[in-house]
């Protein structure tokens, strides 16, 4: 699996929750309906206030983002038991989501899921980062670089979340390893 992801980060701040990842109005969308799983990808992050966040994490009638890395504060993913919320980022085009911390149900979506990686840092990034700036996450050394300083900050290793994302998922994880059976 992938290990290094470069690119622009989306910055938010804290206690951005799941009706800001993805409004309840979305959620008749099916995630395991490719068209819908698509169009679910097009609402990512669509509830954050305009005069917050004037610039749109995906672009109005795009499907997909520029920013495959969201950088938040602390309890990112707050609220409600949503699946669709790491997988409506995930299927945006997101990798990853660095944050100070995350809500533990929208931890558990994520590794469930298998579509994003998140990674815990203890530094406040989000004060330190704005949208559109280029970084390299590299999951082999739990390590953010900053491409136009050269800084580097540490994040929480994934430790046995990571096989679990690689997989894509829960249920992809136990067939892979044996833990059930490949439906025939």
């Amino acid at each position: 699996m992938k290990s290094v992801f470069k690119g622009p980060v989306y910055v938010v701040r804290d206690n951005i929750d799941t009706d800001q990842i993805i409004p309840a109005e979305f959620l008749n969308l099916i995630p395991t309906i490719p068209e819908e799983y698509e169009k679910l990808g097009s609402y990512a992050l669509w509830g954050l206030p305009d005069s917050l966040y004037p610039t749109r994490f995906v672009k109005p009638g795009q499907l997909d983002t520029e920013y495959p890395i969201v950088v938040a504060g602390r309890n990112f993913g707050c609220g409600s038991s949503r699946e669709h919320a790491p997988i409506a980022l995930g299927s945006a085009g997101c990798k990853v989501v660095l944050a100070e911390s995350f809500a533990r149900i929208f931890f558990r979506n994520c590794v469930a899921t298998g579509e994003l990686y998140p990674c815990e840092c203890a530094d406040r990034l989000c004060e330190i980062l704005k949208t559109g700036d280029i970084i390299t996450v590299d999951l082999d050394q739990a390590a953010v670089r900053v491409e136009a300083s050269g800084k580097s900050f540490a994040f929480k290793p994934l430790g046995d979340v990571r096989p679990v994302v690689d997989a894509g998922g829960l249920f992809n994880y136990a067939r892979k390893t044996g833990m059930i059976t490949a439906q025939t």
